[in-house]
């Protein structure tokens, strides 16, 4: 199992047990055992294989919990989880998933109507029965209907990092099969999507058939769907994903790349607009409709171009305006990953990363960045240790030193993820902001607010003089807690009038803005910074899913302000351009 699965199965246990109204040390213990977990740069399933190690030498983890992880480990699950799941109904892990409610009010449903699935919630909330309870109404009622629509429309997805491991993972494996010469994703991954739905991968080769055994006898296949002469298709791993794995010859490759990777929007505009010259696509080729013969069909650029369209990018593929720019010659350059040259959000050991500032400096310089901004977060998140104005200016100062020292080997800007506190105000004070080289301005608390009051919030932000970024400007944690409400647009164009900077979150669980969203901003004249929000060396990898968000907002380089090296970036920080 890997860290995060984990740490998933710490949390579920910790809120079943505060349903129970067990001892809040003992939850505390499971909760800090799961940001211990979650944090770690190694794999616990190996601390625990290796008989030299002791899992307890890990900060966070008594020998109670060490004990908890090695059942994780070995059966996906643990004594206590288990016991919690046959006291309550079989929905409960369901229920902590609807927004709005919390152990508590978990706890309280259950005591008052015995209810167990989410239909006899949501039953209850359209009967007006939860609004009698202690603290709750019917604003909450709204929004636990709201948030059981979302949470239907979620359910069966999977994070696109997850998706991109598994593919990496089989992709390895069935590439290994003699006969076969590359083994290639597509589908919503190629297309760079915050969330998948299933995996298709596409195996081509001289003899690409027995790879289709080699997937189905798979040790995490926990469940073969079909299996047929060209595909199989099985669900993979402890969360399910199904997988399909098609064979095809060469001469196939391109067309099948272009089905299969979609949209199905997409690929309806391109083939009405085949048929209109006078062919038929599929994904076997591209052929004349009069005579059958095939006229493309073994690269994706072969097949575009037989229609009289120049290649489009796979994060482009949604049929919003890409076929008619690719016509008219207006496609955009797309971002790449060479192009950037800082990481402007990241986390240390002063706060709640878990690497110190040299550590992230040097796996930044080993990345090929330029310069850095370590930003900590702000004093308002207790829990986090975050930084007071005393603390803020000794940074900066520190910074200052080490750049004229040349003590690091990247450039380094001294920053801060300051908290936008629920009036709107920062939680700093501006002459400590004003010390600083670059100020986040981020939400992290009081997201319940109506949509009137969170676009005043977020305007009142807006008018700090010492914030460049707006960072992860919507709020999500995907397949987790949906976009606090605001207007986005009146938001953006303040931020323009203002030259702030939205930032694109390229944290896998956040990737916030997304493609839409950065494509709308651009339209207002937004500029865009991608960052990791990282908290940990490895994390820093997370460049290449922002990157997949701007790029599907159709964005260049010159959108985008850490692709400037770092004088020219240095002078964008202070003309607030």
């Amino acid at each position: 199992m890997e860290n995060k699965e984990i740490a998933r199965l710490l949390w579920e246990t910790a809120d079943l047990m505060e349903i129970a109204g067990e001892d809040s040390f003992r939850i505390r213990s499971y909760r800090n055992g799961a940001t211990a977990i979650e944090g770690f740069p190694e794999r616990v399933a190996d601390i625990l294989a290796d008989p030299a190690r002791k899992i307890t030498d890990i900060p966070g983890i008594g020998k109670g919990l060490a004990v908890v992880l090695g059942e994780i480990v070995e059966r996906q699950s643990c004594e206590r989880r288990d016991l919690l799941l046959q006291k309550f109904p079989p929905g409960a892990l369901e229920f902590l998933k609807i927004q709005g409610l919390g152990p508590k009010g978990i706890a309280l449903i259950f005591e008052h109507y015995q209810i167990g699935t989410i239909d006899e919630l949501e039953r209850l909330c359209q009967e007006q029965k939860l609004r009698v309870l202690p603290r709750m109404g019917a604003k909450l009622e709204e929004k636990v209907l709201r948030s059981i629509a979302q949470y239907r429309q979620r359910t069966g997805r999977y994070l696109l990092s997850y998706a991109e491991g598994v593919a990496e993972e089989l992709s390895t494996l069935l590439s290994e099969t003699p006969g076969v010469t590359a083994v290639t994703p597509a589908g919503s991954l190629r297309r760079g999507r915050e969330t998948v739905g299933d995996l298709d991968l596409l195996v081509t080769g001289p003899d690409p058939i027995p790879a289709l055994a080699r997937f189905t006898a798979y040790p995490k296949v926990s469940e073969v769907l079909a299996s047929g002469e060209n595909k199989a298709s099985a669900r993979v791993g402890h969360e399910g994903l199904q997988v399909d794995v098609r064979t095809l010859p060469p001469e196939s490759f391109g067309a099948a790349m272009q089905y299969f990777t979609g949209s199905k929007d997409h690929n309806v505009a391109v083939r009405t607009r085949a048929v209109r010259m006078g062919l038929k696509l599929s994904e076997y080729g591209l052929y004349r409709l009069e005579d059958d013969r095939k006229v493309a069909g073994e690269t994706e650029a072969g097949v575009y171009q037989a229609i009289g369209l120049p290649w489009i990018a796979p994060e482009l593929r949604e049929n919003c305006g890409e076929i008619e720019a690719a016509l008219e010659g207006r496609l955009p350059e797309l971002v790449e990953l060479k192009d950037v040259r800082g990481d402007l959000h990241m986390h240390t050991t002063e706060t709640d990363g878990r690497a110190t500032l040299e550590e992230m400096a040097q796996a930044a310089h080993e990345r090929g960045y330029e310069y850095i901004a370590i930003t900590d977060h702000s004093k308002a998140l207790a829990m986090s240790n975050g930084l007071d104005e005393a603390r803020a200016v000794a940074f900066a100062r520190q910074v200052r030193e080490r750049n004229r020292e040349g003590r690091t080997p990247v450039r380094l800007f001294s920053g801060i993820e300051c908290d936008i506190l629920k009036d709107g105000a920062m939680d700093l004070a501006g002459d400590a902001l004003a010390e600083l080289d670059l100020v986040i301005g981020s939400v992290h608390s009081h997201m319940n607010m109506e949509a009137a009051e969170m676009t005043d919030r977020l305007l009142r932000a807006l008018e700090c003089p010492q914030l460049r970024i707006l960072g992860h400007p919507t709020g999500r944690i995907l397949l987790q807690r949906d976009a606090f409400p605001f207007d986005f647009d009146r938001v953006v164009a303040e931020a323009v009038r203002r030259g702030v900077w939205l930032e694109i979150n390229a944290s896998p669980e956040r990737l916030d803005l997304n493609g839409p969203q950065v494509r709308a901003a651009k339209a207002k004249g937004a500029r865009f910074t991608i960052s990791t929000d990282a908290h940990h060396p490895k994390h820093l990898a997370s460049m290449r899913y922002g990157v997949a968000m701007a790029r599907r907002g159709w964005l260049g380089p010159a959108d985008i302000l850490n692709t400037l090296p770092a004088a020219r970036f240095a002078a964008a920080l202070e003309n607030k351009s």
